[in-house]
């Protein structure tokens, strides 16, 4: 059985940071010991003023396969992770096809992922009309969670749930302790938006308007009170719902929500007309309603922060027409996560003791594994990544390891570049290449 001692004057712990060696035995964290600690490991390696960080978890992930693999796929949605330092993620029920709605079809997505799963994946079960009676089973085939929209989720063979729907589904999920992810938009039909200029960002954004997120939001706290269910609100992009959300988890409700790194990097102001790389459901708003999304991330309203990596082919992003109103909705992020994230973070005065807990150890909670990942401490996982946060880099095309190379991120310079990454104490990443694949496993509560 080898061992492994991880040394850095940076290392990245629950109670901060410090230079420590983290000892590393069969894929586990055994010991943090002092710097200089002389060590009878097999191997020792020390990364010196470079930080080591737990690696990241991001619970809101497409990969989209089965049945739109050219959309991306397991193979390169995880070497994307790897090479951005995400050791775990956990895959949304919807744009595969078939969708995670039952057990045969997650039984179909399990399959797909044979000899292409690079890191560690969990799946989250999808909640539509007619599925009640398919919760229990997902639930004993291992989902960490289940899913739901409140507005038209893009894709027809996942439609939109009720409350009526929530509410034969919310009491299951309350026996179970397990969270129920809501899209927080209750939209209105009308297309009249459409009747205006297709490529402004601005007809755009006014087409979601924040009274829908914020409906929406309202809603699941009166339902997370009702059932005492835990809700996670997934990507919040209005400010308005953060007084709301505060009020609840002061009364003691069982919520929790993520913003999106495009809500905390990019603000309406500055997309141009026709760049329909930035189209997202919810839209990004205005730098003023973004500045009050840092306060509460900051102030731990909003608990971490979630790629929601939705890519798809070019054709589908409406490059060329620039048109708003046909583009698919979805940013391609994933393995930027940590970057983007920091560039915007560390102007504000956050350290890496945040972006460990708004990028590890809260979302490890959301996805039921914080007894075992998303920290550096003896008995956790050793899924480890070292992270120069000096360093800058611009995105370009041949970096990212993404299937398409469709980013709003293309040509933005950012701050702090991942230089290795470890899964279960073996090192799979150093930039740039992959040194060894296929060690990921499936996610288990």
């Amino acid at each position: 059985m080898s061992t492994l001692a991880l040394r850095s004057q940076r290392v990245v712990t629950p109670e901060g940071e410090r230079a420590a060696t983290i000892l590393i035995e069969n894929g586990r964290i055994t010991a943090l010991l002092p710097y200089e600690a002389e060590i009878a490991a097999d191997s020792v390696l020390d990364v010196g003023r470079r930080a080591v960080l737990p690696g990241i978890i991001d619970p809101h992930v497409h990969i989209n396969e089965p049945g739109r693999t050219d959309w991306e796929g397991f193979d390169t949605a995880t070497r994307a992770a790897l090479a951005g330092g995400l050791t775990s993620l956990v895959d949304m029920p919807l744009n595969s096809a078939p969708v995670t709605t039952s057990v045969a079809n997650l039984e179909l997505k399990k399959a797909a992922t044979q000899g292409q799963l690079h890191c560690n994946v969990g799946f989250w079960g999808g909640v539509v009309p007619g599925n009640a009676a398919e919760i229990e089973p997902l639930i004993a085939a291992g989902v960490l969670g289940f899913k739901a929209f409140l507005t038209h989720s893009g894709i027809d063979d996942f439609p939109n749930a009720t409350e009526e729907g929530l509410r034969r589904v919310m009491p299951i999920l309350a026996r179970h302790r397990l969270p129920l992810l809501v899209h927080c938009e209750l939209s209105e039909d009308n297309d009249d938006w459409k009747k205006n200029d297709h490529r402004s960002y601005p007809n755009y954004l006014a087409s979601r308007p924040k009274k829908w997120e914020d409906d929406a939001v309202n809603m699941m706290i009166r339902l997370c009170e009702e059932f005492n269910c835990p809700v996670h609100i997934v990507h919040l992009s209005s400010a308005n719902s953060i007084a709301p959300i505060a009020a609840a988890k002061v009364r003691g409700l069982p919520l929790t929500v993520e913003t999106g790194q495009h809500y905390l990097y990019f603000n309406a102001e500055d997309i141009a007309d026709g760049q329909t790389q930035f189209k997202c459901a919810p839209p990004i708003r205005e730098r003023a309603n973004n500045e009050q999304l840092w306060a509460a991330l900051q102030a731990g309203i909003i608990d971490f922060v979630a790629t929601d990596h939705s890519p798809a082919p070019p054709d589908l992003k409406q490059l060329e027409s620039g048109d708003f109103t046909t583009a698919w909705g979805g940013i391609a992020s994933l393995q930027l996560a940590l970057p983007v994230l920091w560039t915007a973070a560390r102007p504000r005065g956050a350290t890496l003791s945040d972006m460990a807990r708004w990028l590890s150890a809260n979302p490890a909670k959301l996805a039921g594994q914080s007894e075992k990942k998303g920290r550096i401490a003896p008995g956790f996982d050793a899924d480890l990544i070292v992270f120069d946060p000096e360093m800058t880099f611009v995105v370009s095309e041949e970096l990212l390891q993404h299937k398409h190379k469709v980013s709003p991120y293309i040509c933005q310079e950012l701050a702090g570049v991942v230089e290795l990454t470890f899964l279960m104490g073996e090192q799979v990443f150093q930039r740039p290449d992959f040194t060894h694949l296929n060690h990921g496993q499936f996610l288990t509560r």
